[in-house]
This record gives structure tokens, C-alpha cells and sequence, in this order.
């Protein structure tokens, strides 16, 4: 039996933090660790939006975040909206490719608290709606910006492009209520209640320590 301190010991010595940094092993992010870095790429998205959209008007006028007149018109628009994008998701994931989705972000964005998943749908929903239909749609068209919104949710593999193609949809509709409306508050309401409904699904951890599953 080598004795301590013997290099045969030392090479057979496997220390456990190598099972969580090998590069086969997806790595979960710690508790709090992503909404910190979402709410800095948010913050700095929407700053961007909100600098697009006072160089291109001369200013941020408020009427552009406010509902537009009848205000219950905006925010039925937005309710409807995003309960017609959760009930267009819930026909798509019957599929084995929706839910080979849910599971890659499951495990690429590890889990969150309820209010985690609150404020990062709230800021999510903010955030992108005022650079993408606020700012770049009036400079570059609703098709560029949607097809530039579609690119920012995209990834490897047949899955996220499931993912692609779900952000081309919705990208289109919360640009025809832009379109429709003129402001932002519709597209920003359904934005954030479609995330709000989706994260709390898929990564809010329950009382027995695991994301809550999604209904079969």
C-alpha cells in the first residue's frame, strides 16, 4: 500500500471536480449566476434600443411604451397573442424534436427561482422588443428585424432550429402588432407573458430540487 505523499497515490488520486469540467459534461450554471449575466446583456440590449431610438426620432417619446388609445385594445392584443404562441407551442411539443428542444435549454440554462424566471422574462421581454421592433424595425423593416431576431435564437443542431423557427413566427407576429399599433406596449406584454409562462415551466425548480417538468 503506498504510503502518503507517494507519487503512485498521486497519480491514482481522481479529484472530483474534474467530473464537472470535463468538456463532454454540460456545465449548470450556479444559482443566480445566469440572471446576473441575462440581466447585463439585457440591460445593454435595451440601452442600445433606447439610443437607436432617440438618434432616429430626436428623442424617446413616451407614447412609444404607453398603450395607444383604447388602451384595453393593446393589452387584449398582447394577452391574445401570447396565448395564441403558448397554444401554437403546446400542439409543436407532441413532437420528440420540441422536446429534445426543451431539454437542451433545460440543460443549457440551468435552473432558476420564481422570481428569477419573473424578472428574466420581464427584462427579456423589454429588453428585446425595444431594440428589435422599437429601433431596428422602423431603420431596417419588420422582415431584416424578425430575420435578425430569428439569428439571435439559433444554435447547433435540428432542435435550435426548431428554436429558429419558433422566434421567426413570433418575431412576425409581435412585429404586426407593432405595425398595428404603433407602440411597444403590446408586443412587449406578449413577449414577456410568453417567457414568463415558458421559464416558469421548464426551469423553475420545485420543492423536490428539480426544474419542474413539462405536461405530456
Amino acid at each position: 500500500m503506498p504510503a502518503r505523499g507517494d507519487p503512485a497515490s498521486a497519480q491514482t488520486a481522481q479529484p472530483t471536480s474534474l467530473v464537472a469540467t470535463t468538456p463532454d459534461t454540460p456545465s449548470t450554471p450556479r444559482p443566480g449566476e445566469l440572471f446576473r449575466l441575462a440581466a447585463a446583456v439585457y440591460l445593454v440590449l435595451a440601452l442600445l434600443g433606447l439610443g437607436g431610438i432617440g438618434i432616429a426620432r430626436g428623442g424617446i417619446p413616451p407614447a412609444l411604451l404607453l398603450p395607444a388609445l383604447p388602451w384595453w385594445v393593446d393589452v387584449l392584443a398582447g394577452a391574445a397573442a401570447a396565448a395564441l404562441l403558448l397554444g401554437a407551442w403546446w400542439l409543436v411539443r407532441r413532437f420528440a424534436l420540441a422536446r429534445e428542444l426543451e431539454a437542451r435549454l433545460r440543460d443549457r440554462l440551468g435552473p432558476l427561482g420564481p422570481g428569477e424566471a419573473y424578472g428574466l422574462a420581464l427584462l427579456s421581454g423589454v429588453a428585446e422588443e425595444v431594440f428589435f421592433r422599437g429601433a431596428l424595425q422602423p431603420a431596417i423593416g419588420m422582415p431584416v428585424a424578425t430575420l435578425l431576431f430569428a439569428v439571435l435564437h439559433s444554435g447547433r443542431g435540428r432542435a435550435m432550429l426548431l428554436w429558429t423557427a419558433s422566434a421567426l413566427v413570433a418575431g412576425s407576429l409581435l412585429g404586426a402588432l407593432m405595425l398595428w399599433r404603433g407602440s411597444l406596449f403590446a408586443p412587449i406584454l406578449c413577449h414577456t407573458l410568453v417567457n414568463a409562462v415558458q421559464l416558469r415551466r421548464l426551469l423553475v425548480v420545485t420543492a423536490h430540487g428539480s426544474a419542474a417538468p413539462p405536461a405530456t
